[in-house]
């Protein structure tokens, strides 16, 4: 499995991911499932819609 997933994107993903989890255990709703997929993938490194779509936000290297 290729990453396909860049620094930036991934830290936001973490952020973001566990503010939905935080609110999805806060609120007792099922959205924190939603945080707990962008944290899988902000640790995997990797995203089946972006490797679906041909998107990478990796950068090169050199």
């Amino acid at each position: 499995m290729k990453h396909n997933v860049g620094t930036t994107d991934r830290a936001v993903r973490a952020i973001v991911g566990v503010a939905i989890i935080g609110a999805g255990v806060y609120f007792q709703s099922w959205w924190g499932a939603v945080g707990a997929v962008l944290l899988v993938t902000a640790l995997a490194g990797w995203c089946p819609p972006y490797a679906l779509l041909g998107i990478n936000t990796c950068k090169a290297k050199a």
